[in-house]
């Protein structure tokens, strides 16, 4: 006897053309790239200009913002713990399917604990999977500000604010490390070529 409600009368279907078709017809190798740091520290600065950066070399990628997310996919979500670990599982199950379809899925998203980032690359096979981390200060976050939420979780207007009243916990292995240098951040096209960089090095934008 099933219901509506039972998930285990579900079988895989193949289809004859894979991930590595798909790749050869893009000629690049599919990823994830999955940029994670406190709110302010630039993720979806570098999100974008990796993203211009990989379409002005003929690469196709597709950006996952976790703000645009929540207008949608996740808007049925809050912050709470439970919601935030739920919201990472999203869109690392997303991550993964256009990763599958060949592109390079750029994931921009505060993803504060380490589980659920760690969740995510547990999904994908063959350590494609790549964290970059914005190390950037509490202290230079907060003072750009750029939405505002730091005033007002400061305030006490926003509960549970990474950084502030929630923790935020650093990768302890991550790919990719972006920080000050000298005291000065690099700019949004040193960041993406540090990270388009990287997938040179390791084969992801080569013909397959």
């Amino acid at each position: 006897m099933s219901t509506l409600s039972n998930s285990t009368n579900i079988f895989w279907q193949e289809c004859p053309v894979g991930k590595v078709e798909r790749q050869k017809l893009l000629n690049q190798k599919g990823c994830v790239v999955w940029i994670t740091g406190l709110s302010g520290s630039g993720k979806s600065t570098l999100a974008c200009s990796l993203s211009r950066e990989l379409h002005s070399r003929g690469k196709l990628s597709y950006v996952l913002d976790g703000d645009n997310l929540r207008h949608g996919l996740n808007k049925d979500l809050s912050f709470k713990p439970e919601d935030r670990t739920e919201n990472i599982r999203r869109v690392g199950e997303v991550s993964k399917l256009f990763a599958d379809a060949g592109l390079i899925c750029i994931a921009s998203l505060i993803s504060p604990y380490r589980k659920d980032r760690d969740a995510c690359r547990a999904m994908l096979p063959d350590a494609n999977f790549i964290e970059v981390f914005m190390n950037m200060p509490l202290t230079l976050c907060e003072a750009r500000d750029t939405k505002g939420l730091y005033k007002l979780a400061r305030a006490g207007k926003i509960k549970g604010f990474t950084g502030i009243d929630d923790p935020y916990e650093p990768p302890l292995n991550c790919e990719i490390e972006i920080q000050q240098k000298d005291g000065f951040c690099p700019t949004p096209g040193a960041m993406a070529v540090q990270v388009v960089s990287y997938l040179e090095e390791k084969g992801y934008l080569e013909d397959q």
